[in-house]
């Protein structure tokens, strides 16, 4: 006669994959899915496809993550971990609002090359982010963090008087963040050489040196 399963297998059965280790296989399936949303944009990155790229099946993947969008935020949350700390400690270094503002830029760069789905896979969110607000989380949306960073760079630079008198700090913010996340966009788009040439001449132009010191400012004559 076939024994019934006991209480301790059943409970194997509907908890965890056998075998699994935890934290691990919930790193490899958030990489998975930074990858296929990368790839292919959150809406055609299904389930399925993220389980498959995450060499487990979908309901293996289901022990882990509810549904598409709980995984969609922990892996924000997860790229926050990592980026957010090694950005704010970058901000902090450097003599002046140049050096600092320089300092974020490097570091940017750095951990677009150790993680090379990071900028395609925030791009894919971008585009979805109208949804994305309306599910309730707006400040996480476009990594409203790093321009947090750069509001206390500038912060900073105006206390101290680095900015040019006629600087407005909140315009200085908008522009530098657009800078800066228009490096991003380009490096989802330019082959390397080519964006790493855009990201020193985005340092040249902070420190105003991209054109010749004898170029003299056009001065229009009034009628």
């Amino acid at each position: 006669m076939t024994k019934a399963p006991t209480v301790a297998a059943v409970t194997v059965q509907l908890g965890r994959p056998v075998g699994s280790n935890g934290p691990e296989t919930r790193r490899r399936i958030i990489t998975a899915a930074m990858r296929c949303v990368a790839e292919k944009g959150y809406s055609q990155a299904s389930i399925r496809e993220i389980a498959r790229e995450a060499q487990m099946t979908s309901g293996s993947l289901y022990h882990y993550f509810k549904n598409k969008s709980e995984l969609l935020k922990a892996t924000v949350e997860e790229i926050e971990a990592i980026a957010l700390p090694r950005l704010r400690a970058a901000g902090q270094r450097g003599a002046d609002v140049i050096e600092r503002l320089e300092s974020v830029l490097d570091e940017s760069d750095r951990l677009m090359h150790e993680y090379p789905y990071l900028a395609t896979f925030e791009r894919a969110l971008r585009a979805e982010s109208a949804a994305y607000l309306r599910r309730g989380d707006p400040d996480r949306v476009g990594f409203q963090a790093l321009r947090d960073i750069i509001v206390g760079i500038v912060d900073d630079a105006s206390e101290r008087g680095e900015l040019a008198a006629d600087s407005d700090p909140a315009g200085t913010v908008d522009a530098i963040y657009a800078l800066t996340r228009g490096l991003t966009e380009q490096a989802t788009n330019l082959p390397p050489d080519a964006y790493h040439a855009a990201l020193r001449s985005a340092k040249q132009l902070i420190r105003g040196a991209l054109f010749s010191p004898q170029l003299k400012p056009i001065r229009r004559q009034r009628n």
